[in-house]
């Protein structure tokens, strides 16, 4: 993954908002800059994986998974194809671990509480 897709990822998240369109940007920048073939967003919901945003050309044989966790919670999984440096990836991982809360039991806690 090249160092301008992980400029790219830090200029979305530093934008902000809606955490669906920030995570469709961020795999569509990945692609677009050359950081990887395809990227995704797999979601934790009720215990499955659950395909999210995503971006670019799949090739499984390529694959690179990177848990994603929030608060000791994995949330989420950053998936990419034909990416080489597993450094950046869970960089950015570790970036988008809080818009990757779709899934995520609040155990009746308001957002803003725990945000």
């Amino acid at each position: 993954m090249s160092e301008a897709a992980l400029e790219a990822v830090e200029e979305i998240l530093d934008r902000s908002g809606d955490p669906d369109d920030v995570l469709r940007a961020v795999v569509g920048a990945l692609v677009e800059r050359g950081g990887c073939d395809w990227a995704g967003i797999l979601f934790v919901e009720e215990g499955e994986l659950v395909l999210g945003p995503q971006a670019g050309e799949q090739r499984p044989d390529e694959r690179t998974r990177i848990p994603v966790v929030y608060r000791g919670d994995r949330v989420a999984e950053f998936v990419a194809d034909g990416a080489t440096d597993r450094g950046l990836l869970e960089r950015v991982a570790l970036l988008v671990s809080a818009h990757c809360l779709v899934g995520w039991d609040t155990g009746g806690v308001p957002w803003d509480a725990i945000s």
